[in-house]
């Protein structure tokens, strides 16, 4: 009885201080992301708190912090940039979007985030990482801003003579704040709000005359419904369809991230519809809205949060944040919150793809650069499409140049058998899996979260068969599978087809969490290996 209080209680003591590290690094990050997309800071903030509150209640057991991201703040600004900053409009759009969430929400088309090859999403976030640095760099140095890429890169070459010093050296010094704090001291005091609060105290001392948020409302907003017409419902149409797939995206990714962290199987149709409805309500108070969002759900569960109370207490600590500290809000310089969105646009941006692009396939790198330029300098939406139109046929045209007629003979019967024998001899402690069909993005996932079920097992021997060196996609699907399957204190044995495949995985370092011993060319050596393994392991238990 006693053991059962103590473990509800650090479960609530979890999600306590998991939901008060998400609202620390949700702070900044809403503010910014509010003034960015031209609702205001009160909008990104109130916005942040609505959505998360609605999606943590509705979602969910697991804790997701949502609030407006980069790539849905980057679409936010364009669509007002797009329509003269007219803000009924952008808000019926949002509705649009957030009813659009819920129909989805009751379909198949959720699956669907499984098949986008890798380099497409890579390239993706990419573009939404540089867009938000290109576009913060007028406000860093104390000019205007602007939405789009183009006209801040001209502003900037055309108007740099007239930056605020202030501003300049401000923006400076929260970019040597939020880069220079090292990870382990991140970990317990966020790099963003520290820059916040002392280059805003520094502000405040010295008097600088810089432009700031200014006005801050930590009155709850009220509730109206925005003013619409049937002829607008159809202009505004693609608009919400396009709002919908990155708010739906980007949910559905963290999920998946999500899923992969706390081991366990989150609905995509409930987070989904949550979203949706936390949508709807920030449109009814003209908050902006979001999705959920991985960086601060992932600080949140390596705090300690395993329930959605965590994303019930995080929305309650803004809330008192706002109210506590609306004064000081209203007096954050925008270089500040400049240099924080900075930060991010670098945060998001695939690095670890980067590091290895030289390894990875000409057509990977195709894939890459259409769809970064594409979100960078034309359109978010255009770019995805383009990006998978441009994956598949590549495919498409791989396959058909590795299409022959061959003899092949027909798999040995005996060594069936045997694995047979093997699995019902040792009680499926030692277990032989064949990665039976194409091994690229979509399947690899299917295939990851099948791993779960190999639970008990001691030694799997992974027969990968595959003829060719493998895409980028599924060299990052196998790692996975790696590590998933070493959290899982499973022994993996590799029998390779070629030893072309055994170099490409030196290359990309995944051979570090596979002992060289554990790596075999023949499934009966691979077999005779698990057996002795096996045995002497015993032996060790027994003589304990």
């Amino acid at each position: 009885m006693i053991k059962d209080v103590q473990t509800r209680l650090n479960i609530i003591l979890g999600d306590i201080f998991g939901g008060l590290n998400a609202a620390i690094i949700a702070l900044p990050q809403a503010l910014a992301f509010g003034v960015a997309t031209g609702f205001g800071a009160s909008a990104g903030i109130w916005g942040a708190i609505i959505l998360c509150f609605v999606a943590g209640i509705l979602g969910s057991k697991v804790p997701m912090i949502s609030g407006i991201t980069g790539p849905v703040a980057i679409v936010v600004a364009s669509i007002m940039h797009a329509l003269n900053k007219d803000i009924n409009s952008v808000i019926l759009i949002i509705l649009m979007a957030g009813i659009f969430q819920i129909i989805l929400s009751l379909t198949k088309l959720t699956e669907i985030v499984k098949y986008v090859p890798y380099p497409v999403i890579s390239g993706f976030m990419n573009g939404v990482g540089t867009i938000i640095i290109i576009m913060q760099l007028n406000p860093l140095l104390g000019l205007k801003p602007f939405s789009n890429t183009i006209e801040s890169l001209e502003h900037i070459l055309t108007s740099l003579h007239t930056m605020n010093i202030q501003a300049a050296l401000l923006g400076i010094l929260t970019l040597v704040i939020v880069f220079g704090i090292p990870k382990r001291l991140n970990k317990y005091l966020p790099s963003q709000i520290l820059a916040l609060v002392i280059c805003t105290l520094i502000s405040i001392k010295t008097g600088l005359n810089i432009p700031k948020i200014s006005e801050i409302s930590a009155t709850l907003p009220v509730f109206s419904f925005p003013k619409s017409n049937l002829h607008d419902i159809i202009t505004y149409f693609h608009y919400g369809i396009t709002l919908s797939i990155i708010l739906s995206s980007e949910t559905l990714l963290t999920g998946l991230v999500c899923n992969s962290i706390t081991k366990t199987k989150i609905s995509p149709k409930t987070l989904l519809a949550s979203q949706g409805i936390g949508n709807i309500c920030c449109t009814l108070t003209g908050c902006v809205p979001g999705s959920a969002a991985t960086m601060r759900t992932v600080a949140a569960i390596k705090t300690g949060a395993s329930t959605k109370l965590a994303a019930i207490i995080c929305p309650i600590i803004l809330v008192l944040m706002l109210y506590k500290f609306s004064g000081f809000v209203a007096e954050i310089p925008l270089c500040v919150l400049a240099g924080i969105l900075i930060k991010i646009g670098y945060d998001i941006i695939d690095i670890k793809l980067l590091k290895v692009l030289k390894l990875a396939s000409e057509e990977d790198k195709y894939v890459l650069a259409v769809v970064f330029l594409l979100t960078v300098f034309y359109n978010l939406i255009v770019a995805v499409g383009a990006g998978i139109t441009l994956a598949a046929l590549l495919y498409a045209k791989k396959v058909a140049d590795n299409a022959k007629l061959i003899q092949k003979e027909v798999y040995d019967k005996d060594i069936i058998k045997l694995e047979k024998e093997v699995e019902r001899d040792y009680k499926l402690k030692i277990r032989v899996v064949h990665i039976d069909g194409q091994f690229f993005f979509g399947s690899a996932t299917q295939l990851i979260s099948q791993f779960d079920e190999l639970l008990g097992t001691r030694y799997l021997i992974l027969n990968c068969d595959f003829e060719d060196k493998l895409d980028i996609s599924a060299i990052f699907a196998l790692e996975d599978i790696v590590l998933r399957l070493k959290s899982q204190h499973i022994k993996l044995i590799l029998v390779l087809k070629n030893p072309n495949l055994k170099s490409q995985l030196e290359e990309y370092k995944i051979t570090k969490e596979i002992p060289e011993k554990h790596i075999f060319y023949s499934e009966l050596q691979a077999i005779d290996f698990a057996k002795k393994s096996f045995a002497k392991k015993a032996r060790k238990k027994y003589n304990k």
